[in-house]
């Protein structure tokens, strides 16, 4: 069996027997599969390993932060895995289209006003909004799957609630996504 990009990655980055890769492969792989399962339902023009890639590499950076309740003792704020990871996935040699799913995936996409108004310690100068199908549809199926808890599907309500936490502007960008990607 060959070993695929992300596997190659994950397997440097989330040491084997880690509570940490356990984490990281349990999100993942549900956020993989909600977004391969709304790609085919909504007949999306994207490649399947495409699909796989972004999602499974959507949160790599996440061990170079601190969240110690999701073994995550890096040093670096949570916020800032998006455009860590997508540093990483640009060393690592993967596409850009992959790199930028990492960069943009966080919350509902993270608007400049957000960034000055909140003070969010994100790099200056990247877009951080969802902009391409494969980084819409990742950034919606990850918004239904948390890294802690009973890491169950949430309810579409239950998510938009969360973003509504941080902002009314990233709930209303959820529910533009959801609209996009949604059954109803």
């Amino acid at each position: 069996m060959r070993t695929t990009q992300w596997q190659r990655i994950v397997d440097k980055y989330y040491p084997a027997d880690s509570e940490l890769r356990d984490i990281y492969l349990r999100h993942c792989k549900a956020v993989a599969t909600l977004a391969a399962d709304i790609a085919v339902s909504r007949h999306l023009p994207l490649d399947a390993a495409d699909i796989e890639d972004a999602a499974m590499l959507h949160d790599i950076g996440i061990f170079l932060t601190s969240a110690p309740g999701i073994c995550c003792h890096g040093t670096e704020p949570y916020i800032c895995h998006g455009p860590l990871g997508a540093d990483l996935l640009r060393r690592e040699g993967v596409s850009e289209e992959i790199a930028r799913v990492a960069e943009r995936h966080t919350g509902s996409g993270i608007s400049p006003a957000e960034i000055a108004q909140q003070g969010l310690p994100l790099p200056e100068g990247r877009d951080y909004m969802p902009r391409t199908l494969l980084e819409r549809l990742v950034c919606y199926a990850d918004k239904f799957y948390s890294k802690s808890g009973d890491m169950k599907r949430k309810s579409v309500e239950r998510a938009r609630a969360s973003l509504a936490r941080i902002s009314e502007a990233s709930a209303e960008r959820f529910d533009a996504l959801h609209h996009e990607f949604s059954e109803n």
